[in-house]
């Protein structure tokens, strides 16, 4: 308790000093980098942060990581930032209704469509859950957990922000191996078409892919450079070493945020030669763009994206965040972000609204995480589910039961367990989910059957 008070205290101390020192701020500052949440932003911005905030060029590695390098333990879905007291409905008939319903905005309505986009497991339906407040998206350390678009939507007081949850980007051979869709191959970029901010989620704590974008990423971004980026280094709290966020940060930006180099001690070196590079190439780019010597725009669009391979990064992101997703403090410092970005601009939800999926939907998604959780290597991703009851009982309790299809014999022993145990247990935890979804008693059966 006594800890508790102390760090109260500081922090109202901290903001006070901080607010009367930026005020003053002179205009064409240098980037300057916010502590809580560890993100590089423009002056402007940085005047309503809650630490204390210094010009990056004079930041060490130290100060830069001192909060990240204390460590946080890990956040249960109780320890989720509750905003929204209004529950997901159990009928499908009163969500569509409800979805059809008129927004109930105010006089100076403000809105905001956020596409998460990443690599699969990159954590986008963590951040999505965290930023709602409410755990309404799959998670689970396998890839693909998430497997058609859906969207989030988190409206306080004045202003509403549409969060799109897409699927991890992904390649046909990858798709078919995990038997997708093949809307997710296309979903992402519909998605980025439709935003207003793209937030950009990589994994640090994965060695093999923390120092590059994913080229779908990539992608998706040259393609749609009208629309802002940002770019969220998440699992922070995995990352031993914490001082590589620099060098990590310095590569997938290509040592560039919001037009301006970062001027960070310690990645100072690395960021002026991409930074370098990034202007010699953006200056060759105007000339690339024109249409010459009957060149079609097509492929020019062709060349650009071949040239893509050869990139790590992205010198056009307007802001750097680095977080843990289960954080909520940190979390919150990025929500705070998106609610100052909104622009005044019309609901397309009703304030009631959490998602836009149906709750049959959400309930195969729940098992499907589960399965994903306990169950080895490809197993989950061949197994299909039916629902064979979704009724309420004479005692109000929602009740529902579930059939798996699975291919295998072996597969099938895998799903049930040693005496029923781990069915059971499948059972019981998506139970528990689905009655924090629809805020109501569940009773849920899961069976599974053999096809061939």
């Amino acid at each position: 308790m006594t800890l508790r008070l102390c760090e109260t205290f500081l922090r109202r101390s901290l903001r006070f000093s901080t607010i009367r020192k930026l005020t003053a701020a002179p205009e064409h500052a240098p980037l300057y980098l916010r502590v809580s949440g560890c993100s590089v932003f423009g002056p402007q911005t940085v005047r309503k942060c809650l630490f204390h905030c210094t010009p990056a060029s004079l930041v060490s590695s130290s100060a830069f990581l001192d909060r990240l390098q204390k460590g946080r333990a890990v956040v249960s879905d109780e320890g989720l930032c509750h905003h929204q007291p209004v529950s997901v409905p159990s009928d499908s008939g009163h969500q569509f209704s409800l979805l059809l319903k008129d927004p109930d905005q105010p006089e100076n309505a403000k809105s905001l469509k956020v596409a998460i986009v990443g690599a699969p497991n990159a954590g986008k339906s963590t951040l999505t859950n965290q930023l709602l407040g409410r755990k309404l998206f799959a998670v689970s350390e396998k890839v693909h957990t998430t497997r058609s678009r859906a969207v989030g939507v988190l409206t306080e007081n004045d202003t509403q922000i549409i969060l799109l949850d897409t699927p991890g980007l992904t390649t046909p051979i990858k798709a078919k191996r995990h038997h997708l869709e093949e809307s997710l191959l296309v979903d992402p970029f519909e998605s980025i078409k439709e935003a207003d901010l793209v937030v950009v989620l990589v994994d640090v704590s994965d060695k093999w892919t923390r120092n590059k974008l994913d080229y779908e990423v990539l992608k998706c971004l040259a393609l749609n450079s009208d629309v802002p980026a940002i770019l969220v280094l998440n699992k922070v709290d995995l990352l031993k070493n914490k001082t590589l966020l620099l060098d990590i940060t310095a590569q997938l930006t290509e040592g560039v945020v919001n037009g301006k180099k970062i001027r960070i001690r310690g990645a100072e070196k690395p960021c002026e030669k991409l930074a370098a590079k990034s202007h010699s190439r953006h200056a060759e780019e105007p000339q690339s763009e024109s249409v010459k010597d009957g060149v079609s725009q097509e492929g020019q669009d062709k060349d650009r994206l071949k040239a893509l391979k050869s990139r790590s990064g992205w010198s056009l992101f307007k802001d750097v965040f680095m977080l843990s997703s289960i954080d909520g403090e940190d979390v919150e410092t990025l929500k705070t972000y998106l609610f100052e970005g909104a622009k005044p601009g019309q609901w397309q939800y009703h304030s009631e609204v959490l998602t836009d999926q149906v709750p049959e939907e959400m309930c195969v998604n729940t098992i499907r995480e589960k399965l994903l959780q306990h169950l080895p290597k490809e197993v989950p991703y061949s197994m299909t589910q039916q629902i064979e009851i979704w009724k309420e009982s004479e005692d109000g309790v929602l009740e529902i039961s579930i059939k798996l299809y699975v291919k295998k014999d072996t597969h099938m022993k895998m799903v049930i367990g040693s005496g029923g145990h781990l069915i059971t247990r499948i059972t019981q935890e998506a139970e528990s989910d689905l009655m924090k979804i629809f805020l109501r008693e569940v009773r849920l059966k899961i069976s599974a059957k053999l096809r061939k």
